[in-house]
C-alpha cells in the first residue's frame, strides 16, 4: 500500500506539506494553515512532485531551505485520482478516515475531510 507523510516545513513560511506516494516520486501540496484543525477548509497549493525519501526525512532541507519534521505518516488508499480532484482514505497515526483534495476555479487547491480524521497525539 503507498504511503503518506505530512511534514512540517518552516520555509519560506510555516506550513505543512502533504505528501503522496506515487510510483518513484511524491506528489505534493503545501497545506496552509495547521492540519490539526481539520474541522475547517485548508487551503494549499500544488507542489512539484517530491523524491520518496521525504516520506521518511526530519532535518534541514538542501539550499537552506529551511527544516522539516514529521508531524504524520501512514498508508492511503487511492479513491479518485483526478487533474483536479484527489481523494484517499488515510491510515495514518493522526489522520484516519478520508480527505479530499480540489482545485479551485482559481487554480489553487482546497483540502477537507470527507469522514472523520482522528486526531491523536500532541
Amino acid at each position: 500500500m503507498p504511503r503518506f507523510a505530512i511534514l512540517i516545513h518552516d520555509h519560506p513560511v510555516l506550513h505543512w506539506d502533504l505528501l503522496l506516494e506515487c510510483g518513484t516520486a511524491c506528489r505534493t501540496w503545501r497545506l496552509l494553515t495547521d492540519p490539526g484543525n481539520c474541522d475547517h477548509e485548508i487551503p494549499a497549493e500544488a507542489l512539484p512532485d517530491h523524491r520518496l525519501m521525504y516520506l521518511d526525512y526530519e532535518g534541514p532541507v538542501s539550499g537552506e531551505r529551511g527544516t522539516v519534521s514529521q508531524w504524520d505518516a501512514g498508508t492511503y488508499f487511492w479513491r479518485i485520482d483526478q487533474t483536479e480532484v484527489v481523494e484517499v482514505l488515510l491510515s495514518g497515526h493522526r489522520w484516519q478516515g478520508i480527505f479530499r483534495m480540489e482545485q479551485t476555479e482559481q487554480g489553487t487547491w482546497k483540502g477537507f475531510r470527507v469522514s472523520p480524521l482522528a486526531i491523536d497525539g500532541p
